[in-house]
């Protein structure tokens, strides 16, 4: 039996990375997923790529800063497959970049406001499905938030994604007499679109071949080779299903070995 045969999976932040790879593997092992992100062209045309005929996915627009659209995404999970068992948060502000010493607090209010507050409206949105039989929260933070990477500065980025992580084990606490594990994947440099685009921005800035760009975010990992959005993705699907039944109030790094903890 895969391993989410019958289960149905909200995932936020569909979009080309990490999202569309949450719910192909949602729909690969078995579940049904449902899909949420700001723009519905993009839902739609992940929809149509991870399931063409339409059966084990739905989709609806979704702005986390929403209280009433994160509800109406819980509830589709309802309408459609009749139960909610898990919710993945992807959705997350990661592009703004910068320190303290340049911070625009306004802007880290926002990003706050998406990662932290966002995925916490999304997670409350979906506890009346998840109480039913007991399911799982799966957050996605980021190795930023446990170790400063050097070349890129992200701090009201990591800031917020580190408030999730603790907020990860108040959750835990509070909701596992309902069945329900509350853990976090940890990506660190993961190839996808957004390292993709970086690896080719800075090639072009120094005017240097992309693989030498990509041997320096390599070079330091104990594999040799970057885990993948797909691989992240993975985790993700592992930490919602029965297999991590056991398993709650924990962060998994999935970096290929980059920082070990």
């Amino acid at each position: 039996m895969s391993l989410l045969t019958g289960r149905t999976v909200v995932v936020s932040g569909v979009g080309a990375g990490l999202g569309h790879q949450v719910a192909a593997a949602v729909v690969r092992d078995g579940g049904n997923a449902v899909l949420g992100a700001r723009t519905g062209a993009n839902l739609a045309k992940s929809a149509a790529e991870i399931d063409p005929d339409g059966a084990h996915t739905a989709y609806r627009a979704t702005d986390v800063t929403d209280e009433g659209r994160c509800e109406a995404l819980a509830e589709l999970a309802r309408e459609r497959f009749g139960r909610l068992d898990a919710v993945v948060h992807v959705a997350a502000w990661d592009s703004y970049f910068g320190g303290l010493q340049d911070a625009d607090f306004s802007t880290w209010q926002s990003v706050i406001d998406v990662n932290l507050l966002g995925t916490l409206r999304m997670t409350r949105a979906c506890l009346p499905g998840l109480k039913e039989r007991g399911g799982a929260v799966v957050f996605v933070g980021t190795q930023s938030a446990v170790a400063a990477p050097s070349q890129v500065r992200q701090a009201a980025y990591a800031a917020s994604k580190g408030a999730l992580t603790s907020a990860m084990y108040s959750l835990a606490r509070e909701l596992g007499p309902y069945r329900i594990r509350v853990n976090t994947v940890l990506p660190g440099w993961m190839w996808g679109p957004p390292v993709q685009a970086y690896v080719r921005f800075t090639a072009r800035a120094e005017g240097r071949p992309e693989d030498e760009v990509l041997g320096r975010l390599t070079g330091r990992m104990a594999l040799p080779e970057l885990a993948t959005d797909s691989d992240v993705a993975d985790a993700a699907v592992f930490l919602s299903s029965d297999r991590a039944r056991a398993i709650t109030g924990q962060s998994l790094l999935v970096n290929a070995g980059e920082l070990m903890r």
